[in-house]
């Protein structure tokens, strides 16, 4: 998981990746999105399925987004 705290998604970007997200789309890193959680202040959290960090790092520069901190989390089911 990783934290964007300025990201102000425009509401194509948010359809494009909601499709993407339902069509289990891996990109060319192996890494794809999970969910993404985001509000009306810029705020976005990415919850990704990645090989690993580096995976996520080159993900989001891929797509020309700064990328902070990654997280490796796990859940609970």
């Amino acid at each position: 998981m990783d934290f964007h705290p300025e990201l102000k998604l425009p509401a194509e970007a948010v359809d494009q990746i909601t499709q993407e997200t339902k069509d289990g789309k891996r990109d060319e890193f192996g890494v794809a999105q999970v969910e993404l959680f985001h509000n009306s202040d810029g705020q976005v959290y990415c919850l990704l399925d990645a090989p690993d960090a580096d995976a996520v790092r080159h993900h989001h520069e891929a797509l020309g987004i700064e990328c902070g901190d990654v997280h490796e989390v796990t859940g609970l089911l």
